[in-house]
């Protein structure tokens, strides 16, 4: 089998857990992080406060950091916020193997694609484009864009890992052919969530007095950063036209927009609405457990959404706008959710409050979401990289 290496720009929440499962599949696999800010516990730029997160992220399989050269470093700090140059003399002395880049973001992503393949090895990139947010982007900087990919970083890759329809379909329109294509999904650990979830729903009630949330509401649930692309306002606007006492939101996350959404609220006088702040991993699990239906309402820059994948672990129904990339993928129109035209605060008003007036609804959409993101786990990864090491 051939040895895999995954260059990261630092270590994540969700890709963590799956490389200690793939550790445990006997893959023979290195990480390469290009930044340890998220080790240090750095400020995070968009939650507007110190993230450290509280599940291990070095532990289970083989790492290593690479001296970050940037005169601004950091993972927010643009493209040349990465500049590893270490990354020239690894790639170059080692042994022929598999590179899983994931995208071209950073310079160190870039440095790493031609230098592998100047040495030989096989490059295989991970990127998040889809296509329906592509599109909507025109002008010179756009057409330089396609320009590059196609013509010159697409050319150092053997194979595009991609995400879902909306990645796909945007290699397609690029010119990519379907042999190089290896679908590998965005996932979360499933079994986490599960494994909670199952846990958690005897304990409802008692969750839900303890964040004081009626026992009898509605509870629509957002989880993200409150910044311009989760598009959060959207939810307040639509929660307020709402106006029924029986729903209430809770708006996990924390951001640049708070201001702007507590004097919403204030201004408005809107009830039942909870704003968290920042919740670290071990403590989602609880606001997942006392909701009743999920809600994701971002505009283009979602490339997939993976609170999706997780609120989809617990048995929830979807209301999604449709830029967001997972849309296309874990939505069933009517089966178990809701795709709403994105920005449409009509539209998402008129979705939530059809699932709130129809409670019987509510059980058979989120069993469906539960059986469809059985196909988006870890399971569906191993087999992508046995394909990809077997080629």
């Amino acid at each position: 089998m051939k040895k895999l290496i995954f260059i990261n720009s630092h270590p994540i929440q969700y890709f963590a857990p799956l490389y200690q499962y793939l550790v445990q599949q006997n893959f023979d696999m290195e990480v390469w992080y290009c930044s340890d800010e998220s080790i240090k516990g750095e400020i995070d730029k968009e939650f507007g406060v110190k993230v450290k997160w509280d599940i291990p992220l070095l532990s289970g399989y083989k790492n290593k950091f690479f001296k970050n050269y940037a005169f601004n470093k950091g993972v927010h700090q643009g493209f040349f916020g990465l500049f590893n140059l270490g990354l020239v003399p690894a790639i170059l002395k080692g042994p022929k193997c598999i590179f899983v880049v994931h995208g071209w973001k950073y310079f160190s992503d870039i440095l790493s694609l031609f230098t592998a393949k100047i040495k030989g090895h096989k490059v295989a990139l991970r990127a998040e484009m889809p296509y329906n947010q592509e599109v909507l982007k025109t002008g010179v900087t756009q057409n330089v864009k396609i320009w590059v990919l196609k013509y010159l970083l697409f050319k150092c890759v053997d194979y595009f890992l991609y995400l879902g329809e909306q990645n796909k379909k945007y290699y397609l329109f690029l010119g990519i052919s379907e042999d190089r294509l290896i679908k590998m999904p965005y996932v979360v650990d499933n079994t986490r969530f599960r494994e909670a979830a199952d846990q958690l729903r005897p304990q409802k009630n008692s969750l839900r007095n303890k964040l004081n949330i009626p026992l009898n509401a509605f509870v629509i649930l957002f989880s993200g950063k409150y910044i311009q692309k989760k598009r959060p306002l959207d939810l307040l606007k639509s929660f307020k036209q709402l106006d029924n006492s029986n729903a209430f939101l809770i708006m996990m996350g924390d951001g640049e927009l708070r201001n702007e959404m507590e004097s919403y609220i204030t201004e408005y006088n809107v009830k039942n609405i909870l704003l968290t702040g920042f919740i670290n991993q071990s403590s989602v699990l609880d606001y997942y457990a006392v909701s009743n239906i999920f809600v994701m309402c971002s505009g283009s820059g979602e490339t997939w959404g993976l609170s999706v994948n997780e609120a989809m672990n617990f048995d929830l129904p979807l209301v999604i706008s449709d830029i967001t990339g997972c849309a296309s993928d874990l939505v069933l129109e009517g089966e178990n959710g809701f795709v709403f035209e994105t920005g449409n605060i009509d539209d998402l008003t008129s979705k939530l409050a059809y699932c709130i007036n129809n409670p019987s609804v509510i059980n058979f959409l989120g069993k469906k979401s539960g059986e469809i993101i059985n196909n988006f786990s870890y399971k569906e990864i191993e087999i992508a990289l046995k394909k990809l090491v077997g080629c």
